[in-house]
């Protein structure tokens, strides 16, 4: 039987420490964590031993002991309202490649929409000592303000404004998308246009809805009460509202829905029903998520540019790591209509 190098027997974890490495090469542990962390000169004797040992006990450093030493665990946070939306997913996907190029790791939480779970979760961030946190908010602003309060670290807002939050923020202009996608279906001869609008207290459903508003007015129309419905950003409330919609007196004749999730629940319940999209019903949707393309027919949309999205919050936190930058970063980028098969000139 081999017996385990002095030490080794002790270590509760069953892995090599540095002190197994020590006693293995035969110096002492100041001696090994110079060695490997190329802090002060070491013999060429003594640092092959040290290699030698380490190799031979499969001895891998603690990241959370150097994080500890040098007050920096090269690992950020990021939390998201719903990580299955695929929109979150290809934003969560950029910051993750741009992560991994600087060397860092990624820490990635889930809220499910829940305010509570959102506070809770970066709690256990801020304890987990990452460097810095990229943050897509859920819930009205004074929650948000309240789990943010008491932070200490860089944070980056994706997707949503917080005006009584002063850090940096990357999004896209909603306002613009919303009057985007209804500029283009008011250019095809549509005069009843319709919308889906997400939760009332999400500044991006506000900011869409407000360019629908605004693409209608300069065109001379008012909206009726009837042409708006709310629903939660999730397929189920697209089909539900979109349902509602096809029940009007006066029936749209096309439809922007503020996320592309919702469209798809919109195209379903439009099917069901016997509308034919687009020869009797045009629909928008809001994000070019990579299912948008592969929609029966497939969605026009309003591309959001998600990998920059992604890769610039991540620069962002980076950057303020690195240089200590204190004043807030504001990066608004502009959204793009993806023209699909889902729009059409109305009927005579």
């Amino acid at each position: 039987m081999t017996t385990p190098p002095r030490g080794h027997a002790a270590n509760p974890t069953g892995r090599a420490s540095i002190r197994d490495v020590a006693a293995r090469a035969g110096v002492s542990v100041t001696t090994v964590s110079h060695t490997l962390n190329a802090t002060r000169f070491v013999s060429a004797e003594a640092k092959a031993k040290v290699h030698e040992a380490a190799h031979a006990l499969g001895y891998v450093p603690s990241e959370v002991a150097r994080g500890l030493k040098h007050n920096t665990t090269r690992t950020l946070g990021m939390l998201v309202p719903n990580n299955s939306n695929p929109y979150f997913a290809e934003i969560i996907r950029g910051v993750e490649h741009h992560c991994y190029g600087a060397g860092y790791s990624l820490l990635l939480c889930n809220s499910n929409d829940d305010p509570q779970q959102q506070a809770d979760h970066l709690r256990v961030l801020s304890e987990r000592r990452v460097d810095g946190i990229v943050l897509v908010a859920s819930g009205d602003d004074d929650s948000i303000v309240a789990s943010c309060k008491d932070l200490r670290l860089p944070l980056v807002l994706v997707d949503r404004e917080i005006d009584a939050i002063a850090v940096d923020l990357i999004e896209v202009d909603h306002a613009a998308g919303g009057e985007l996608a209804t500029a283009h279906l008011l250019s095809l001869g549509h005069a009843r246009v319709a919308c889906i609008v997400g939760p009332a207290d999400l500044r991006p459903s506000q900011q869409r809805e407000a360019g629908w508003r605004r693409a209608l007015a300069g065109a001379g129309i008012t909206p009726r009460a009837d042409e708006i419905v709310r629903g939660d950003f999730g397929p189920e409330s697209g089909a539900a509202a979109m349902r509602r919609l096809l029940q009007s007196a006066q029936r749209p004749t096309a439809v922007f829905v503020c996320n592309d999730m919702m469209a798809i629940g919109a195209l379903h319940a439009a099917h069901e029903t016997g509308i034919a999209v687009p020869a009797q019903l045009s629909i928008v949707g809001f994000d070019d998520i990579e299912l948008a393309a592969y929609t029966s027919p497939p969605l026009t949309t309003v591309a959001q540019p998600k990998e920059a999205i992604g890769t610039g919050a991540a620069g962002l936190l980076l950057e303020r790591l690195r240089d200590g930058r204190a004043e807030p970063r504001r990066a608004i980028l502009q959204p793009e209509l993806h023209r699909r098969a889902s729009t059409a000139r109305p009927q005579d």
